[in-house]
């Protein structure tokens, strides 16, 4: 993540990872979720902090989703049910429970079915905000598979992504994921939006006080804008694509934003957001491709070995330290906050202890 968007030294309150992880289990068991879906929404929640993916973590996305449960737009024990299933897919209805609590159980159901027949593919309409997708296609890694994920953004206020040349929002932030295991190297993980920026780390800016750069908004005619600014505010502007203006690839950002709508909507047979009727949910897509079922697999896990430590190898231009892989310095992160916290804004830590306190919950521990 670039340093504009992390937490400013002077902000930072530590917490350690266990700690923040028992806290937030205990806030989805007072939403009224199952001890299961406890378990697995703060593991997501915690996991995706500890390898510093800020945006989707604790400090944007919980306050979100217990509005979200204490308003009733989300489901505390939703029943997930089985649209069509084949040896090798299945869909499903995630009955309007949180997706960052289903997705989990979504990829477990592609693993197994791509232990049997090679592929396994699972979509899943009707469900809520899934974090950070990666989380997710990292399951099948960790299973010695490649895993894929996508997330399409639902209606109304959840689309404000422009497609190129456009003066009307047509999407949500849309982001891919796809994660590959090695042998000794660290996980393969890509996950990126297919916006010029990720929405929530406009809100880290926010919070920061850091300018955003040129072509990662527009204007509500459509007008990108070209200068760095400081966010206008939310209603005061659209996200562009991928690329941003049509001269530096705009329009492959907009095509990208497409998959997820193809592969995770209307697969699961939803309706794009950006078509008329409101939904309150939004479609994903998880699919493992089991590797001995194209290839010897500790084949693939050298050669993987060889891609991965040549790109980290490789001369850096000026200027530059070193070259990273997509998934590398998550990996970095990840060790050094096991072993000295995770960084939390002081106002997040505000907003701990305020719904600590009303869920009658022990405050947060500070990392000592």
């Amino acid at each position: 993540m670039l340093e504009r968007f992390k937490v400013p030294e002077g902000d930072q309150i530590r917490i350690d990872h266990k700690d923040l992880r028992n806290t937030v289990e205990a806030i989805f068991l007072k939403m009224g979720c199952s001890q299961e879906h406890a378990t697995a929404g703060a593991d997501t929640l915690v996991s995706t902090d500890l390898r510093g993916v800020e945006t989707h973590g604790v400090s944007n996305m919980l306050r979100a989703y217990v509005s979200e449960f204490q308003s009733g737009k989300l489901n505390c024990n939703p029943e997930v049910k089985v649209i069509r299933e084949t040896p090798g897919t299945v869909s499903l209805d995630g009955d309007r429970g949180l997706g960052v609590i289903l997705a989990p159980g979504a990829m477990k159901r592609a693993i197994d079915k791509a232990k049997n027949v090679g592929i396994g593919v699972c979509v899943m309409q009707n469900s809520g905000h899934m974090g950070a997708i990666g989380h997710h296609a990292m399951l099948a890694a960790k299973e010695g598979m490649v895993g894929m994920t996508t997330t399409s953004g639902g209606s109304g206020t959840r689309v404000f992504v422009l497609p190129t040349f456009a003066a009307e929002p047509r999407f949500g932030t849309n982001p891919i994921a796809i994660a590959a295991p090695a042998r000794s190297q660290p996980y393969l993980l890509f996950d990126a939006a297919t916006s010029a920026i990720a929405g929530n780390k406009i809100g880290l800016a926010e919070r920061v006080g850091s300018m955003l750069e040129p072509g990662w908004i527009a204007k509500l005619d459509g007008t990108p804008i070209v200068d760095p600014v400081h966010s206008p505010g939310s209603g005061n502007y659209w996200q562009l694509p991928l690329g941003g203006v049509r001269e530096q690839g705009s329009h492959k950002g907009f095509g990208l934003s497409m998959i997820p709508e193809i592969l995770g909507t209307m697969l699961s047979g939803a309706r794009p957001g950006m078509l008329p009727g409101e939904r309150l949910a939004q479609d994903h897509y998880f699919a493992a491709y089991n590797i001995e079922a194209f290839t010897d697999p500790d084949w693939f896990l050298d050669t993987m070995d060889e891609m991965l430590t040549t790109l980290r190898n490789t001369k850096p231009a000026p200027g530059h330290d070193r070259v990273l892989y997509p998934g590398l310095p998550e990996y970095e992160e990840e060790l050094n906050r096991i072993d000295n916290g995770i960084p939390l804004h002081k106002e997040v830590i505000e907003w701990f202890d305020g719904i600590t306190a009303e869920l009658d919950l022990p405050a947060l521990s500070r990392k000592q």
